[in-house]
């Protein structure tokens, strides 16, 4: 008997994670206290199960994209081609249109999962590529004379700081199909790895540039780097290199050997930048959009989700 269901408690969410681990292996997983942290009125978080056994788990949620909402089914690969991610799909969409929102997105990491995405409406409409740099002997890089770097846990009121002069910028220059929002305490959460890590370059009082790393607790020999970005006056003059070779560094310090990142298609800058740096491709992911307008039952209906997908 298939059975869909709302994720609950804790024991639920770390099924939902394990679930995650297995689809996407390559990914860091957020923590069940960072999943739970996350969520707002505006999230379903569903468990698929096979008599009993959990065999899958869905996701719709607000995009950080303005005006969209994400929908994320994921069935285990024993379970696929049965068409449990079809029955699923009608109720993500539907949970999707009940946001208000004008577009759906998701992300499909192989040929498989776009054709699915695509059989459900679905058309591409940006790529990632996933940059894996190995780590060796990795020398810090003298200091700058024109700025002095901090990390956050030297200087953890900067967090905050670089939210505002630094973060809110990124957002509206990065290469997305739309600006994209995320609000100070989903910052506070969700952007920052280990404060230690998160080096920030500051130039008189204002901070001028932000790289980093955010580890993987079940993976402790890798880690993906956290948001990079530099102030637009300071384009051009090599903060970025110098952030992220420090970065490197550190991760050479602490015995991490793989530090991996995603760059949307169109931002050729810093992929040629992570090539200099000694990054090599390994992956490409779609992000797939449909309209809101033809996704699922209309706002006010209610959809059977007791068998799933």
């Amino acid at each position: 008997m298939l059975t869909v269901r709302r994720a609950a408690g804790d024991d639920d969410f770390a099924a939902v994670r394990q679930v995650r681990m297995i689809v996407v292996p390559y990914e860091r997983a957020p923590s069940v206290a960072e999943m739970r942290a996350g969520l707002t009125r505006d999230s379903l978080v569903l468990l698929i199960e096979q008599n009993g056994e959990v065999i899958g788990s869905a996701v719709a949620d607000r995009s950080s994209i303005r005006g969209a909402a994400t929908v994320t089914p994921r069935v285990l690969p024993a379970f696929r081609r049965q068409g449990i991610g079809s029955r699923l799909m009608p109720h993500l969409l539907a949970h999707a249109a009940s946001l208000g929102v004008d577009q759906v997105l998701g992300h499909a990491d192989d040929e498989g999962s776009k054709a699915f995405a695509e059989r459900h409406g679905f058309t591409e409409v940006d790529r990632q590529v996933e940059q894996v740099r190995e780590i060796g002997v990795e020398p810090v890089p003298p200091p700058r004379g024109d700025l002095e770097v901090v990390t956050v846990a030297e200087r953890p009121e900067i967090w905050d700081v670089v939210y505002e002069r630094l973060a809110l910028q990124a957002f509206q220059d990065m290469a997305l199909i739309a600006p994209m929002h995320a609000p100070i305490d989903e910052w506070r959460v969700s952007w920052i790895g280990d404060p230690a890590a998160m080096f920030v370059a500051v130039a008189g009082d204002a901070p001028v540039g932000l790289a980093g790393l955010i580890g993987d607790d079940d993976n402790p020999h890798r880690a993906e780097n956290a948001l990079t970005v530099v102030d637009r006056d300071w384009r051009g003059r090599g903060v970025a290199a110098h952030l992220k070779r420090l970065s490197l560094a550190y991760a050479a310090k602490v015995g991490i050997t793989e530090v991996y990142t995603w760059t949307q298609k169109g931002n050729a800058d810093m992929r040629r930048l992570n090539e200099h740096l000694g990054y090599t491709t390994r992956l490409q992911s779609f992000t797939m959009r449909r309209a809101i307008e033809t996704a699922g039952p209309q706002r006010g209906e209610s959809g059977d989700q007791g068998d799933r997908a």
